[in-house]
């Protein structure tokens, strides 16, 4: 194996984590952030939307960087640099000598999805990680046939179950391609061979042993997530499926395409990487389930980050030759044209991906960029929005303030409140949305007026409350049209029963 590029890679890695710190503040929190700020509040082993994970690196990240939009997502930040890191480790395993793996970790770096997870803290951006790592060590399990490596992905699998199930899908489609992908080539054992004996057991058992304390709120809560699961499916399932393959080409950049395409073929057909050959075939058959289970798109993009590598060792000796001290001639290579013409379009992928997931464009000028990513919006506007239900409970006369109730419909308003509610003096926030509901009921003796922002999405909502008025509306003063953007703040009169028969009737989830 080629020494690996430390110098290169790291500098591409420390660009990024430069760009994004520089940029973690200038627009506000997005809406999963103010919700991880608030579960970070009610540490749990769980939350019926997620395991633990993202809601500790939240507040752990606060408490060392800062309770702003930039000291929350400096974890996330670091996330993505160390994914860069990988993905240049990644390539390595896979034969890349220093000039692909400068190219695995610039492809890494350019890709629109790293910078957007590596801006907005969520679960996805743990989930981006700990699966590049799962790779780069399944990768040097097959390479070199030591299986004591379970015990190393059972580890890290353990990990990604305390931040997401979606690593079970993983385990679904590798195991199988590993058994069913034939012998392997050069000194390797074939793949089958890392599946016998008892390692792989004993890297499953401490896989579970890390992840027991998650499954066992889940078992014990009635499975909440398969809940959450099924409400994402169902609504989200048909554009999920119609979109699938498009921002499969997106999420990485079209300047990608014919690098993980030339990978994905390099890992069917080049006998010096035949034992990496299941990965291939691992990556196609999560495609094919998550389009089945009506996943959201960017479920399968970790694994496609590895596709990409083992694209890139044999590209980048196209455009550049390999050098003496490499084991070449110092010929060889494409023209100057070529590689300029690759660095160029390498530049154009890294300013159009920042431009469209990062905090560049003023926020009056978003919708060029929210329509294509929307997650852009959602960081704008929950100061105002909580300015404005300040101003509705202002309308609350001060003889009703102690038995009135502020409820919000979703996890983002009432994530917001929390965070900004104590600067306008506002009481405690409720809402029926995810764990928010856990965190609930008001109390019976609440039976005063209902401060109500933003019911009309959910007529369940409105019912609940009686002689209801609009008071205030959201308006974030920029313009930009996302879900609060003149979300109604209705004064209500009064509950139809008392909090504690209401509140079951409060709850959804998605």
């Amino acid at each position: 194996m080629a020494r690996f590029a430390v110098g290169p890679v790291l500098g591409i890695a420390g660009a990024v984590v430069a760009v994004q710190a520089a940029l973690a503040g200038r627009y506000g929190f997005h809406r999963d952030e103010l919700y991880f700020l608030a579960a970070g509040r009610h540490l749990a082993w769980g939350y019926v939307d997620q395991p633990p994970l993202t809601p500790l690196l939240a507040r752990l990240s606060t408490a060392v960087f800062g309770d702003g939009p930039a000291g929350l997502r400096m974890v996330a930040v670091l996330l993505c640099a160390a994914t860069i890191v990988l993905t240049a480790f990644a390539a390595r395993e896979l034969g890349a000598r220093r000039a692909g793996q400068v190219l695995a970790a610039a492809g890494a770096a350019v890709s629109a999805m790293v910078l957007a997870l590596g801006h907005v803290l969520s679960t996805a951006s743990f989930d981006l990680f700990v699966w590049t790592l799962l790779g780069v060590l399944v990768l040097r399990l097959l390479r070199t046939g030591e299986r004591r490596w379970w015990l190393a992905i059972g580890a890290a699998a353990g990990v990604a179950l305390l931040n997401k199930d979606l690593v079970l899908l993983f385990a679904l489609v590798l195991l199988p391609a590993i058994a069913c992908c034939g012998p392997g080539g050069g000194t390797a054992p074939g793949p089958r061979a890392v599946l016998r004996g008892w390692w792989l057991p004993a890297g499953a058992l401490l896989a579970l042993l890390v992840a027991a304390p998650n499954l066992s709120w889940q078992a014990v809560h009635g499975w909440p997530q398969l809940t959450v699961a099924s409400g994402i499916s169902g609504q989200d399932g048909l554009t999920s499926r119609l979109t699938f393959v498009p921002m499969q080409l997106v999420y990485l950049s079209p300047v990608l395409v014919p690098i993980w395409l030339a990978g994905f073929r390099r890992l069917r057909e080049d006998r010096r990487v035949r034992w990496a050959r299941p990965w291939g075939y691992a990556y196609l058959a999560l495609c094919g389930l998550v389009l089945a289970l009506g996943g959201k798109p960017y479920y399968a993009l970790p694994p496609l980050l590895l596709v990409l590598a083992a694209g890139c060792g044999p590209f980048a000796e196209r455009l550049w030759g390999r050098p003496p001290e490499e084991g070449g001639d110092g010929t060889g290579g494409g023209t100057r044209r070529d590689r300029v013409r690759t660095v160029g379009l390498l530049l154009v992928a890294a300013l159009l991906n920042s431009l469209i997931t990062l905090p560049v464009l003023p926020a009056d000028r978003l919708s060029a960029v929210s329509w294509l990513y929307p997650e852009s919006a959602e960081q704008v506007g929950w100061p105002e929005l909580t300015a404005a239900v300040a101003a509705g409970w202002a309308r609350v006369p001060p003889e009703q303030r102690g038995r009135a109730v502020v409820f919000a419909a979703d996890y983002g308003e009432a994530g917001a409140l929390v965070r900004y509610g104590g600067g306008y003096g506002l009481p405690a926030v409720y809402s029926g949305h995810m764990s928010f509901y856990d965190w609930g009921p008001p109390p019976d003796s609440a039976t005063g007026p209902v401060l109500v922002v933003h019911p009309a999405p959910y007529p369940e909502v409105e019912r609940a409350f009686t002689g209801c008025r609009r008071v205030a509306e959201v308006d974030n003063g920029r313009g930009v049209a996302n879900e609060e953007q003149h979300a109604p703040v209705l004064l209500c009169a009064g509950t139809v029963a008392p909090w504690s028969r209401l509140w079951p009737r409060l709850r959804h989830f998605y």
